[in-house]
């Protein structure tokens, strides 16, 4: 008689699976699920068989998160940390101390800033002088989607009041016409192309950092959303193949190459030789970035109506798709013709809209294959558009912790979609009532990557505990989901869309024992307590990879 190697007992298991959601012990032999129920796995236990007693705390599938950056997490994490931070003047501290203790560094980089802490989100760049110095500073904000730079930067790069804005993005300006110290989208590439190049073992440290950082919240699994020279920390590429040769890479990673939104069609033969490239261990790049269009708050996101100009009347500009309706018609039919799964960024109705109608466009041309396509973030979402998720197998990639009220979307949001648009946001619960594939995913280092806040955001639509940034009401209730339904989100769902769930994602019997234990049942207490809930321990394969001091 066999007996397993590991054990798990003496509390509820949350299996993902549909057929049977709970059991109350888990057995694993050889990295892989052997035994799931009770008395079954209790014959396993063996002379040498570790046994873990949940005391009442629940087991569950791994999280696997849909859409995350972190080695760029991880290197903010090694530069001027500001992501825990909330006021400017906690930024500009910050900054000073970090700028004294590291006068050799020819630039002075960070990042983690939120907009809501800068009068119209946007901060300056005489704030950034007066503890920088002479020395360029380039600091992106916390969605990535903008960037903080001093007047040394701005000389860098040759920016002045004749500097005309890139077509992907923006300039801020004073009244003078002056640049004032934000870049927004397309108009930070004029400064970050000039950053000095992250050597690989720099990219290498950050990923084992954010690795290490991300296991510690039950995530063992996620999709890199973005594998390829974009922004100021360099391609996540050959990091990951160096930690996957060399065995430090503990996660399963699918890597999302970047469609570089300046080209078109002519980069399909460089994406084909990365794919080829891009492969080792458990690191593969089987998926295609394409950025559709920015975010609402600076106006860049792509919108079917104007914005509002905070008085309730429309204005001229409906936002940025970053690329044309006609080339991703083109580009995408393309990409799923050889095989890649396309992984968009939407954050406007109209962008929501073009990636659905390029999907429809690939299914007309390819007929339906397994490439599940996503469309991550989903904030406005047209209602028309809702059901065609499920139509055209298009899996919604939710980041849930943003649905909720908080500074930047009751000052830089609300007042400039106005209505009805402002109910259209994030819509969850239309989308699972409606039988769209729900996947979940943090976007860290943009926001916390801790699955069990973004969960208690999408069941109650209220900030978790330790997230708040204020007392406000619900919001849109009615959008909310079950927890069931957002722990599947964050467990098979985001396997379905990695092309995991034939080893992953559930607890069954021949699945890898990529695991995760919580210190309490979050289904047994308050619905406002759920994001008060840690991972205690993290498993990949049996092995642990991740104990909390009170494990």
């Amino acid at each position: 008689m066999w007996h397993a190697d590991l054990v798990f007992t003496g509390g509820p298991v949350f299996t993902a699976n549909t057929v049977r959601s709970r059991a109350s012990a888990v057995a694993v032999r050889g990295g892989r699920i052997v035994a799931v129920g009770e008395g079954e796995v209790q014959d396993l236990v063996g002379p040498s068989t570790e046994v873990v007693d949940l005391r009442g705390r629940m087991l569950l599938p791994g999280f696997q998160d849909a859409h995350v950056h972190p080695v760029w997490g991880g290197l903010d994490m090694l530069r001027c940390d500001l992501a825990e931070l909330t006021t400017a003047a906690e930024y500009l501290d910050t900054i000073s101390r970090y700028a004294t203790e590291h006068p050799d560094e020819e630039w002075i980089l960070g990042g983690g800033w939120q907009m809501s802490a800068f009068p119209g989100g946007t901060p300056t760049a005489a704030a950034l002088d007066a503890v920088t110095g002479d020395r360029p500073a380039f600091f992106p904000n916390r969605d990535g989607h903008g960037a903080w730079v001093n007047s040394a930067a701005l000389r860098v790069a040759g920016i002045d009041r004749d500097s005309p804005d890139p077509d992907d993005g923006r300039i801020e300006r004073g009244a003078d016409g002056a640049p004032s110290g934000t870049l927004h989208e397309g108009a930070m590439g004029l400064v970050n192309r000039l950053l000095p190049e992250e050597p690989l073992e720099r990219l290498t440290e950050a990923l084992l950092l954010g690795q290490r950082y991300l296991h510690s919240f039950g995530i063992t699994a996620w999709q890199d959303a973005i594998v390829g020279s974009y922004g100021d920390a360099g391609d996540p590429g050959p990091a990951y193949l160096r930690a996957a040769a060399d065995g430090t890479l503990t996660a399963r990673v699918v890597g999302a190459i970047w469609w570089d939104r300046t080209k078109g069609l002519e980069q399909l033969p460089s994406i084909l030789e990365r794919r080829t490239r891009y492969r080792g261990g458990r690191f593969t790049a089987t998926s295609v970035k394409i950025m559709q269009d920015g975010v609402a708050e600076n106006f860049t996101a792509s919108m079917l109506e104007p914005y509002c100009d905070g008085h309730g009347h429309f204005t001229d500009n409906s936002g940025i798709s970053f690329v044309a309706p006609e080339v991703l018609n083109e580009a995408v039919p393309l990409l799923d013709a050889e095989g890649f799964q396309v992984h968009f960024h939407a954050i406007g109705d109209r962008a929501v809209r073009e990636c659905l109608d390029a999907v429809e466009h690939a299914i007309a041309r390819n007929g339906r294959r397994d490439n599940r396509h996503h469309i991550a973030h989903i904030q406005v979402v047209h209602p028309e558009d809702v059901p065609r998720f499920r139509e055209l197998g298009v899996a919604a990639n939710m980041q849930s912790l943003w649905a909720t009220y908080e500074p930047q979307m009751v000052d830089l949001t609300l007042p400039f979609l106005g209505d009805p648009r402002s109910a259209w946001q994030y819509p969850f619960g239309d989308l699972s009532r409606s039988g769209a594939v729900l996947a979940a995913g943090s976007d860290w280092s943009v926001s916390t990557p801790d699955p069990m806040a973004a969960i208690h955001t999408a069941v109650n639509r209220k900030a978790a505990p330790g997230h708040e940034e204020g007392e406000y009401d619900a919001f849109l209730p009615e959008q909310a989901i079950d927890l069931a339904t957002s722990l599947t989100a964050y467990t098979a769902g985001s396997a379905w869309v990695n092309h995991l769930d034939d080893v992953t994602g559930t607890i069954e019997v021949g699945k890898l024992a990529d695991l995760v234990v919580l210190d309490r049942d979050p289904f047994a207490g308050p619905a406002g307590e759920i994001g008060a809930t840690r991972a205690l321990q993290t498993f990949v394969e049996g092995e642990r990879v991740y104990a909390a001091a009170d494990a």
